[in-house]
């Protein structure tokens, strides 16, 4: 199977997740779509969706899906996204995509956070990605200094704006042994929007296709 085949694989077993919840978080990416696609012959079961990225919410709509405002849902009952590394804990490294600041607020918002990937996103310690960071503009030089007190190697994303209007920094050269120590002292840099670490609020629930199999834990 190629990989593609194996995200629409992993998108389409993510269903049995989603079954009578009326409103449903949507990440944001490439196996991602591949859910939205499906939940699109579905969509009259469901009241609507939280978006978790203008790119994302475009795809919903052009399909007929209704997509709300979180402030006025509240709390979700299952939100559903993809991830660019994932470790055995459960946690992420996510902002491939520069969505990662709403991304982690659907994630705070909902019971359950499942993430659907494809079997080479697993890995035994994070940090062979890039790890995204968002920052305000005029911070990102400050924060890139901080950064590389940290150990990493930031690159400013030339030419990427997030749909908050900010900036991005790619860490480089991160071993991450304690993702929650480093995602909180990251946090703390001022300037900083959010982190694409999820490791104080991991997933639930790890979905990923390998060959023929879907592997849940």
């Amino acid at each position: 199977m190629t990989q593609d085949e194996l995200k629409q694989k992993v998108a389409f077993a993510a269903l049995d997740y989603i079954k009578n919840v009326p409103v449903i978080g949507v990440g944001t990416g490439s196996t991602v779509n591949h859910f939205i696609n499906y939940l699109a012959d579905m969509k009259g079961s469901i009241d609507g969706t939280v978006s978790s990225s203008v790119g994302t919410t475009e795809r919903l709509k052009s399909l007929g899906i209704p997509v709300l405002d979180l402030n006025e849902v509240g709390e979700l009952e299952v939100y559903v996204d993809g991830a660019d590394e994932i470790n055995p804990n459960k946690q992420l490294i996510k902002g491939g995509g520069a969505a990662l600041t709403r991304e982690k607020i659907i994630a705070a918002a909902s019971k359950k956070f499942i993430c659907i990937a494809d079997d080479s996103k697993r890995v035994d310690v994070l940090g062979k990605f890039p790890l995204p960071v968002e920052v305000i503009p005029m911070a990102r030089s400050y924060v890139a200094r901080e950064l590389v007190k940290l150990g990493g190697q930031p690159v400013w994303r030339e030419g990427c704006v997030t749909d908050n209007h900010n900036h991005i920094l790619d860490v480089h050269n991160l071993t991450i042994l304690e993702p929650i120590n480093l995602e909180a002292a990251i946090n703390q840099i001022t300037g900083v929007v959010a982190v694409g670490l999820f490791a104080a609020r991991p997933a639930d629930v790890i979905m990923v296709c390998k060959g023929e199999e879907i592997i849940t834990y």
